[in-house]
């Protein structure tokens, strides 16, 4: 259940801190595209290519939630709900064909010690992220910042996931940790596309 802040001034603080949580959002997973990008690429991995491209969902649901938080009224929550959506379908599309090919095919990726520090310090702050948008958005009664918030939690835990994968390829030589990593970035990108869209 969701309450709306008391006082114009309570809202308008929660309206700030909304804005700054998605902004520092933005920021983080702007520099993740570039760095995920290299290091999918330097290493073969689908889990790093698939979290990059979740990295990607996460820059357009950010700026979906800025321009919603910018206005009010139903239609535009629905709206912008519908768009983080869309792109969460298209997401799972994509990393269920890549994985299932690596599977497939035992491609094998170089994991690398970058890409667990980069995972999981992803990890971290979008976990911290997460729980601060899910109580601004429940203050404000805002649905689009509380699903927003649950994006981010997701990518806290893929990142985790991607992170367990590249560990285990890393420390045991589990090539297959890798796209099954991916496979667990589908299940997720699916699950959030099909609670959305009830």
């Amino acid at each position: 259940m969701t309450r709306s802040a008391g006082s114009p001034s309570d809202h308008r603080l929660l309206l700030r801190r909304g804005v700054v949580l998605e902004g520092v959002t933005l920021a983080w997973n702007v520099v993740g595209v570039g760095v995920l990008a290299v290091l999918a690429l330097t290493t073969s991995s689908v889990a790093l290519a698939g979290f990059g491209l979740d990295s990607l969902i996460e820059i357009g649901a950010s700026t979906v939630v800025l321009w919603e938080l910018s206005g009010s009224g139903a239609a535009r929550q629905e709206r912008a709900l519908r768009l983080i959506g869309v792109a969460f379908v298209l997401l799972a599309a994509y990393l269920l064909v890549q994985s299932g090919f690596a599977l497939a095919t035992g491609h094998r990726a170089t994991p690398s010690w970058p890409a667990l520090v980069w995972t999981g310090l992803t990890a971290v702050v979008m976990l911290v992220l997460s729980v601060l948008k899910t109580s601004t958005g429940r203050a404000l009664g805002n649905r689009v910042l509380l699903t927003e918030g649950r994006v981010t939690r997701i990518d806290a835990l893929l990142a985790a996931a991607v992170l367990l994968g590249v560990a285990l390829d890393l420390a045991l030589g589990w090539w297959w940790a890798d796209p099954v990593a991916g496979l667990v970035i589908v299940f997720y990108a699916a699950r959030e596309a099909r609670e959305i869209f009830r």
